[in-house]
């Protein structure tokens, strides 16, 4: 049904940061830097497992397109890293240009999630080729306890 891309464990390097708190948090590639695609495709899945935070800021950053085509990209959970949930737990809105778009994917809902992962659909329409092409990346950032307790004092004193 879909269509796996195997990439290279260079490309796959995980970035590890040092959050405020002094906790480690996960930061990591959904999608590797500067992916070049041209169909349908996954991303490696990510473990989630063992991560302090069950929320997650992803970042969608494309950097090349051509011109009339889209990108859907969705995020889909696992709770073994083999079986993959039918439904998207989560998609970014339909894409047609370059830049960026920040969403927060929340798990706290989702206990029997360990495992996540990018899949993405192409879609190319005019003249000129057929084929689409988009150079993008997706990144995964834990979001630190901290912040989460802090915006929600915050929203709480505004409402």
């Amino acid at each position: 049904m879909f269509q796996s891309i195997p990439l290279a464990p260079s490309v796959l390097r995980s970035r590890v940061a040092v959050c405020y708190n002094s906790l480690v948090m996960m930061d990591a590639f959904l999608v590797p830097e500067k992916t070049l695609v041209s169909t349908k495709g996954d991303g490696s899945s990510i473990d989630v497992g063992g991560a302090t935070s069950r929320v997650f800021l992803l970042t969608l950053k494309i950097t090349r397109i051509i011109e009339q085509e889209s990108l859907d990209l969705s995020i889909y959970g696992s709770s073994d890293g083999a079986a993959w949930d039918p439904k998207p737990m989560l998609s970014f809105p339909q894409k047609f240009y370059r830049g960026e778009q920040p969403l927060l994917l929340d798990l706290t809902g989702h206990a029997s999630v360990k495992f996540v992962r990018a899949h993405w659909e192409l879609n190319r329409w005019g003249r000129g080729s057929e084929t689409p092409m988009f150079e993008f990346q997706v990144t995964l950032q834990e979001v630190p306890p901290d912040v989460l307790r802090e915006a929600s004092v915050e929203v709480k004193t505004t409402a």
